[in-house]
């Protein structure tokens, strides 16, 4: 029964709106962090990875973790209308499957969202005239990010559990993504779930280690989808669902 839940997530998604964000708000990013690669040329002297730290300033920090509010609250939206709560509940599908099906959905979407952000990447660079290799660490740089991306889907997932609007729980994600951008500058950004995103994608050292250790990047991301899941769990155990 849970696949057959995973299913109808997936059928949501079909000639969805969605796929219409998923593919334009990463070229946005994309390209302002050309533009400012362009600008500065003769202080940006590191061709693929310092046109990595312009496109990385803008994805990680206001586009992409608004992305993933986007999917979240379109996952939810379904359920939040026309007493959709009523039919869900009654499914016999034990209530982690629920949540779980939507995270498994939604992470999908990260992962995806990950590789074309890498596809325009080296568009950019392509149509930057880099001659240098394409960093070798690309692939490293996407799936730790995904990684961070998927802990922000397990947050938000939680929040539009939670909220009914579609728009408050993307603000809240753009939000937290602009906060991610503190915490980072305060040296706090592995013990904040929206800096994440930021740390697997090397966004300020794309030439070196991640700033903290690989394993505390995974435990941590870990820890947060962890608790993620027990508070949906628990809400929708607990709490009467409000439908409408």
């Amino acid at each position: 029964m849970f696949f057959r839940t995973l299913r109808a997530e997936r059928m949501k998604l079909h000639r969805s709106p969605v796929w219409l964000a998923f593919l334009i708000i990463p070229i946005i990013p994309a390209l302002m962090g050309t533009f400012n690669y362009l600008q500065n040329l003769e202080i940006l002297q590191g061709q693929w990875y310092d046109l990595w730290t312009q496109h990385t300033l803008f994805v990680c920090y206001f586009f992409f973790p608004a992305l993933i509010g986007v999917y979240c609250s379109y996952i939810f939206r379904l359920e939040h209308i026309n007493y959709n709560w009523n039919s869900v509940m009654t499914v016999p599908v034990p209530v982690a499957g629920i949540y779980f099906s939507k995270l498994i959905v939604t992470s999908i979407m990260v992962l995806l969202t990950q590789i074309w952000i890498g596809i325009l990447f080296v568009i950019s660079g392509k149509l930057c005239g880099l001659t240098a290799p394409i960093p070798p660490e690309l692939p490293e740089w996407l799936l730790f990010g995904a990684v961070g991306g998927i802990v922000i889907s397990a947050l938000q997932l939680c929040i539009s559990l939670v909220i009914r609007s579609f728009a408050v729980p993307v603000g809240i994600a753009l939000i937290g993504g602009i906060a991610g951008l503190a915490a980072m500058a305060k040296g706090y950004g592995v013990w904040f779930p929206y800096s994440l995103v930021s740390l697997g994608m090397r966004a300020n050292r794309p030439g070196g280690p991640m700033q903290c250790g690989t394993g505390q990047f995974l435990v941590i991301s870990l820890f947060y989808i962890v608790i993620c899941v027990v508070f949906a769990v628990t809400w929708l155990k607990k709490r009467d669902v409000v439908t409408g």
